[in-house]
């Protein structure tokens, strides 16, 4: 058997599963962050009766409303506050950051667990060698808080095998965008991703994670960087990365991919770090290489959110907030940034943004006539300084 389906076979009780196999597994963590949580409790509740089974293993973020700007939003996050208390489950405040770093961080998801979570980004927790989905609020509410289980339909393997050294300046970001466009989108409906091969095999925890955060675009189920290579895949696909350029995706899907090359030169007035791919310790530091002996262009606003409190105390000791802050950058409390523009990052028709979120189509950050354009930390940070997109540090 493959991880997948070791990790499914040992949560049902079963010695082996198969693909198309329905089982029922045990669930060790369910993650929400404030907006679905308040959703998954809302249906929780009226049901007679109802508690949760095991409280221990259920998390809740507040990385949208971080910092709620009415008071209908302000009584969101009271009454997540107030729910969370009542059934003694794990609660991170505002400012704690992205859901799905302070899992992490937290040392809450281990290889071997399942975990569940309403946010379609779920699955970036193969990274850390769990079995990670997404599902739906009622899922959550109808059978993972009372019950502490959760169905699933084994699915298929694919092998993804990266091998090539990239060019200078390309990044773990350009070659995980650049293969939602070799690949396609939703070309792997249900399938579990192994990412490996030597290029995998030599990055950092943090860079790999960049891979699985992949897996709602390619309309996978689940992945994993670098699991053990067990069993027979039912498929195996084989890429080449030492020619990949910086890449940019753009407005109106993950899948439009084009080399900066090709639309350098686009104006815009917003540039952010953020979201659950961006906001990353190194994301700040390629920042701030970037623009040291320089300013963030006068027409652009370059906002940076850390992924967590621990990276925002990390970046603080190295000089990195300070230096940012002198060359007109803009921080915000540990969040999930302008993803949905909530709290910050609205914009209005006609605007464009470039940032290292992992969302970009219409209506995504305020008007639908506005435009996201997804990218590196470099290329955001390069493009900050010369206020068009540009993946030339010097521009």
């Amino acid at each position: 058997m493959n991880t997948v389906e070791k990790i499914l076979a040992a949560k049902s009780g079963k010695s082996t599963v198969e693909p198309g196999e329905i089982v029922i597994a045990d669930v060790d963590r369910l993650i929400m962050h404030d907006l679905s949580g308040y959703l998954t409790a809302g249906v929780f509740d009226k049901q007679p009766g109802a508690t949760v089974k095991y409280p221990d293993r259920v998390v809740m973020v507040f990385d949208h409303h971080f910092s709620p700007p009415t008071e209908q939003q302000a009584k969101v996050l009271q009454f997540n506050r107030d729910w969370a208390h009542k059934h003694g489950i794990h609660l991170f405040d505002c400012g704690s950051g992205n859901i799905h770093h302070v899992l992490v961080r937290r040392g809450l998801v281990e290889p071997g667990m399942i975990v569940v979570g309403s946010d379609s980004h779920t699955p970036v927790h193969g990274t850390a060698g769990a079995l990670a989905v997404a599902l739906g609020n009622d899922s959550h509410a109808g059978t993972v808080l009372p019950y502490g289980k959760a169905w699933f339909k084994v699915p298929e393997t694919v092998r993804i095998e990266l091998a090539g050294t990239p060019r200078p300046g390309t990044s773990p970001r350009d070659i995980a965008l650049w293969l939602v466009g070799q690949i396609g989108e939703g070309e792997l409906n249900y399938a579990s991703i192994e990412f490996t091969g030597p290029y995998v095999k030599q990055l950092g925890f943090w860079d790999r994670w960049l891979f699985p955060l992949l897996c709602v675009d390619l309309g996978a189920k689940c992945t994993f960087a670098e699991a053990a290579e067990t069993g027979d895949p039912a498929r195996v696909l084989r890429f080449e990365v030492g020619d990949v350029v910086p890449q940019v995706a753009c407005p109106p899907t993950v899948g439009n991919l084009k080399a900066v090359g090709e639309v350098a030169g686009k104006p815009f007035g917003w540039a952010e770090l953020g979201g659950h791919g961006g906001g990353r310790l190194e994301d700040i530091r390629v920042a701030a290489a970037v623009l040291r002996g320089r300013k963030v262009h006068p027409s652009v606003r370059f906002n940076i959110v850390p992924s967590s409190r621990e990276v925002f105390a990390e970046a603080a000791q190295e000089g990195l907030v300070l230096a940012l802050h002198e060359a007109g950058a803009t921080w915000f409390p540990p969040s999930t940034g302008s993803n949905q523009a909530i709290n910050m990052g609205a914009m209005a028709p006609g605007e464009a943004m470039i940032s290292t979120h992992s969302r970009n189509f219409p209506g995504r950050n305020g008007s639908p006539e506005a435009e996201m354009y997804l990218a590196s930390a470099a290329t955001v940070a390069a493009s900050a300084v010369a206020g068009v997109l540009t993946a030339e540090v010097g521009a």
